[in-house]
């Protein structure tokens, strides 16, 4: 347990900084929100898929599917914004 509680609080870090880095408009960081939330996407949806008992709510969906989704079309919608 102790090492799941490390790598949560790692990627909560992480997080951070990458959101951090897109509001200083750092491409890279963009470029890793973007691989994050790709990744995040096909995770819930092959839960979404998978008969393991997951949960297929409608909080679910709203975070697992719909924020994701959100943040992938409002990072693809600001190329004009990072060109400068």
């Amino acid at each position: 347990m102790l090492g799941l509680g490390i790598a949560s609080l790692l990627l909560a870090l992480a997080t951070c900084l990458l959101a951090i880095g897109v509001i200083w408009r750092r491409r890279i960081a963009r470029r890793w929100v973007f691989v994050l939330e790709v990744v995040c996407l096909v995770g819930s949806l092959l839960l979404l898929v998978l008969p393991i008992g997951a949960n297929h709510g409608p909080v679910a969906l709203m975070t697992n599917v719909a924020i994701p989704i959100g943040v992938i079309v409002l990072l693809r919608g600001q190329r004009q914004a990072f060109s400068s």
